[in-house]
């Protein structure tokens, strides 16, 4: 059997890139108005995912590198949240039916339609990143690009927060999602990942599902290392 040349591989993954990109948007912007009425209070049970975040609010602002980009912001709940914690903070979303909604619900605020595929920021521009359940629909192969452009855009010291779906499997496995396909990745594998994307490891936990979740949710805290 003959291998299939480089260049149409590249065609053929860019083309299967592209209409999950599509899938996934569509599905988000089907449920955008329930999803915003569902979540729009939910920090307010989650004490722990409260935490968290101030602690990551504390962190950039000592450093302060610049802004926090919240990529997958959905409808702008934690984006606010982080806001009003200190630093400056802004969306970023696939879907534009979130955006609108984000953009209502928080006028003051900015948000923009945009891929963690191919972010549209400055190389270093970025003081935090926040990615709360934003990366589970991508596939595994994926991942690393996506890490290596959250490397693009953060400054040297700054900080990463990423939330996941955490499974005990050696390698990620696809997760029932409700909204869209979506893995759950075991936390070493994942913690892995970014440190060859160049970042280092601060804290991690992992909390138990709640009544109406499913599966575990894990948090990584990092930080990308000050250039020597």
């Amino acid at each position: 059997m003959c291998s299939m040349a480089p260049s149409a591989a590249a065609t053929i993954r860019a083309v299967s890139e592209s209409f999950l990109l599509r899938d996934t948007r569509a599905a988000y912007d089907s449920v955008a108005s329930l999803y915003a009425e569902l979540f729009r209070d939910v920090l307010e049970i989650l004490p722990l995912e409260r935490a968290l975040l101030a602690a990551f609010a504390e962190l950039v602002r000592a450093h302060d590198a610049g802004p926090v980009a919240d990529i997958g912001c959905g409808p702008g709940h934690v984006t606010a949240h982080l806001h009003a914690l200190g630093p400056v903070t802004f969306g970023i979303d696939l879907s534009p039916e979130m955006v609108a909604l984000a953009r209502q619900e928080h006028p003051d605020l900015r948000f923009d339609e945009g891929s963690m595929t191919a972010l549209d920021l400055d190389t270093g521009s970025l003081g935090g990143i926040l990615a709360f359940f934003s990366t589970i629909h991508l596939p595994p192969r994926e991942l690393p690009a996506v890490f290596a452009e959250f490397g693009r855009v953060l400054a040297p010291g700054g900080h990463l927060l990423l939330g996941f779906l955490a499974g005990d499997d050696p390698q990620p496995q696809a997760a029932d999602h409700k909204v869209a396909l979506a893995y759950r990745w075991p936390p070493d594998r994942l913690a892995e990942l970014l440190r060859q994307a160049g970042f280092a490891e601060i804290g991690r936990m992992l909390r138990e599902p709640h009544e109406d979740e499913r599966f575990r949710h894990g948090y990584l805290l990092m930080h990308k290392p000050q250039e020597s």
